[in-house]
């Protein structure tokens, strides 16, 4: 079949209106209320040269966030790409170069499915075919085979494939042959999942699932209400007739496929809803401030792991289980009103209903107290298994039990209480179906003429029996979710947390040093301006810290107080001082992991709100101490690059490499049986004191940082490697900063 091309003419977008590419798809698609101001060209114009891929992305980001939404990188390979093009939107997807110097285009798509829908450059939104979408991904790429592959199937065993067979047998070779090529790239438009709940369920379309369900679930119990009045009609009337009979198993077969599209609407809102919840989680971990993550033991961050799955579970299964018993109360208080004795029997029911609650109530305040105790045991409990060797080593053999036999008692008394109130709670069900039964006596006494009131009454006790039974595990299931809630909420409520976003975008940072080769010309970072032009002033500062302060805790001692630097591009410098000085404080507020008290600080003339958390963070890097630096049970590659690009391409590696060998660490790779890809830390490759020291010195240096702070870096080198690493550090960093104990 053949499919008219795209016009790229008028749909490819360039990279000088990505921004406005971006602002529009994200309000065409509902990410964001139309009617919103414009974001400002002068502070987001993306400069034509001297950018590369990670700068765009960077850049790309820096607008979405101001849109208050997310743009995530994502890369497609060739056979992915009908996927991508049936699922992506809404997305920014990234043309291929005809040739290395083209400039780059990018298109938007708003819709995808069936008829894919793109914005136009005159603004209008237009239905394309899948097929042409996916040439225009993938054309450039395969275009030099295509002849050859043609030839090669119309030849095949003798007989010539036309239409439709061509078509099919092209892609499936074309697919073979370039299965893990990357074709194309871009960003995926998505609302941050800090934002509005309601905001995410409508555009998670978790609005028809939960339709679905609320009408299948009102089949059902209208159904199972008319199954009960014919046969209560029959049983007081003591006879069965054909036709009502029909009519009672036509009823039951009609309740299946009710109870099948409860039971399918109820599993996707939890596999949506889920998540939204996990991503949220996830984004409230990111935001969480270094500082409140100190405060806490480890035991206390296994302990919010923990819960996090039991809250998913309960609040998608005991939470949707009890909302559904709580609608079918009130179903059953209506069908009471409408049968014999309706005032006392709903009266009854009111009260059992208040009861329940009271007791779920109850119960949830006893299960506080015994969360508390739970998680002071258990965050004990790790942290002594944490320091179990120091404990052996250092601790009085006669207090390693001390105060262990009062925890357990008060967890015993604690937990005796909790279960308690679960007895009382599961005791209501049948204790109701008792005391309704009882209350339809005074009726029956006073009608016993009058069948099919009193079979109304009977089912009316019998739903709510039903009803009593699901909210009593439904209401164990939101007792325990609510414990188990008080651990993750941090998380939760973290994530809604307002964002730093830029106001202003620097020049991107130049890549101009990385290495081709042991030979390569690099810049010498170390050269310093004249000493004339120095003295005069001309140089503008890279950073300006001015009467700085800090403290840890509010009211407690200031660990800085009015403390002013100047750092100017290529400066090296070296910060001494004795421990407990302010030295590590100064390097974290000067990196942007900390915030000063008062003070003011500025980097490139922009203080951090202008430029942005993430923008300051990768124009001033720091290799923290060894014992706040971390080796990941990852790669060796990944433990390099991670905070340059991931996944990274072959000149990433080229740059690697050859700080590697500048830092001693060639014949660490040498050695490794697999190379790059060879697995480190706890569970992998073991590497030495002085090994991991270096690393964190190569995953620093990678960065390309306007400033680079190293903060006791060089304590744990011999005295060659440390002669190494220095030499490669002043030669690499644009500008320099050592903190080191005299």
């Amino acid at each position: 079949m053949l499919v008219t091309p795209l016009d790229l003419d008028t749909l490819a977008w360039p990279t000088a209106r990505l921004d406005e590419a971006l602002e529009i798809a994200a309000q065409q698609t509902g990410l964001v209320p139309r009617g919103l101001p414009s974001l400002p060209d002068s502070h987001f114009s993306y400069p034509a040269s001297g950018a590369d891929e990670a700068d765009l992305e960077h850049w790309v980001e820096a607008i979405a966030a101001r849109l208050g939404i997310e743009a995530e990188p994502m890369v497609s390979s060739f056979s992915e790409v009908a996927q991508m093009v049936r699922s992506a939107a809404p997305a920014i997807l990234r043309l291929p170069r005809e040739a290395d110097n083209a400039p780059a285009q990018f298109l938007v798509l708003l819709a995808s499915g069936r008829r894919p829908a793109l914005l136009s450059l005159d603004l209008k939104v237009r239905r394309v075919h899948p097929q042409a979408l996916r040439d225009a991904l993938c054309l450039p790429l395969i275009a030099p085979w295509l002849e050859t592959t043609d030839r090669l199937l119309t030849g095949l065993g003798g007989q010539t494939l036309s239409g439709d067979r061509l078509a099919r047998a092209r892609q499936a070779l074309l697919e073979e042959q370039f299965s893990t090529t990357h074709v194309s790239g871009g960003w995926l438009l998505r609302v941050s999942p800090g934002a509005d709940l309601w905001q995410q369920a409508r555009l998670a379309r978790l609005t028809r699932p939960l339709l679905a369900l609320l009408i299948a679930y009102l089949l059902q119990e209208g159904l199972l209400i008319v199954s009960w009045w014919i046969i209560g009609r029959g049983a007081f009337a003591g006879q069965f007739e054909t036709v009502w009979l029909l009519i009672w198993a036509l009823i039951l077969f009609t309740a299946i496929p009710c109870q099948l599209l409860v039971r399918r609407s109820q599993g996707q809102l939890s596999v949506v809803a889920g998540a939204l919840f996990k991503q949220r989680i996830l984004l409230g971990a990111l935001k969480m401030q270094p500082d409140e993550m100190r405060r806490q033991g480890l035991g206390q961050f296994l302990g919010r792991m923990m819960e996090l799955e039991t809250v998913e579970l309960l609040a998608l299964s005991g939470g949707l289980g009890a909302i559904i018993s709580l609608a079918q109360l009130g179903i059953a208080v209506w069908v009471l009103t409408l049968g014999a004795g309706a005032a006392l029997q709903v009266a009854t029911l009111i009260v059992w209903i208040a009861a329940t609650l009271l007791t779920t109530w109850l119960a949830y305040r006893r299960g506080l107290d015994w969360m508390d105790t739970y998680r002071g045991l258990t965050n004990d409990l790790v942290e002594r298994m944490v320091g179990h060797r120091t404990r052996l080593a250092q601790e009085d053999p006669q207090r390693w039990h001390a105060g262990e036999d009062q925890m357990l008692a008060r967890y015993l008394s604690r937990s005796q209480n909790f279960d308690l109130n679960e007895l009382y709670l599961s005791a209501l069900p049948a204790t109701w179906l008792i005391v309704g039964l009882a209350s339809m006596l005074p009726a029956l006494w006073a009608a016993p003429n009058d069948p099919a009131k009193l079979a109304i009454s009977l089912g009316g006790v019998l739903l709510a029996y039903q009803a009593f039974t699901a909210i009593q595990l439904g209401a164990q299931s939101l007792i325990q979710m609510g414990l188990s809630w008080q651990q993750v909420k941090p998380l939760f409520q973290a994530a809604a947390r307002p964002g730093e976003s830029a106001i202003v975008t620097l020049q991107p940072v130049t890549h101009a040093d990385d290495p081709v080769s042991a030979e390569s010309a690099t810049p010498d970072r170390t050269a310093r301006p004249p000493a004339g032009q120095e003295a005069t002033g001309d140089r503008k500062p890279l950073l300006v810290a001015r009467n700085l302060s800090f403290r840890y805790r509010e009211r407690g001692p200031l660990t800085l107080h009015d403390c002013s630097l100047q750092i100017h591009p290529g400066d090296r410098l070296l910060l001494e001082g004795p421990s407990g000085g302010g030295k590590t404080t100064l390097a974290a507020i000067l990196a942007g992991l900390r915030q000063p008290e008062s003070g003011a600080l500025l980097l490139h003339g922009y203080d951090r709100h202008s430029l942005g958390s993430e923008a300051w963070r990768r124009r001033v890097v720091i290799a923290p101490q060894f014992h706040e630096n971390y080796i990941f049970s990852e790669t060796f590659a990944f433990n390099l690059l991670m905070g340059r690009r991931w996944p990274p391409t072959p000149a990433d590696f080229l740059a690697a490499e050859a700080i590697c060998d500048e830092l001693g660490l060639s014949d660490l790779l040498a050695r490794m049986p697999s190379g790059w890809q060879q697995l480190v830390g706890e569970n992998g490759w073991q590497l030495s004191h002085g090994e991991r020291s270096r690393v964190f010195i190569a995953r620093a240096l990678l960065q390309h940082a306007d400033l680079m702070i190293m903060d006791e870096s060089f304590g744990a080198l011999d005295p060659e490697n440390l002669y190494r690493a220095l030499a490669c550090a002043r030669k690499r960093a644009a500008t320099l900063l050592v903190i080191a104990h005299p």
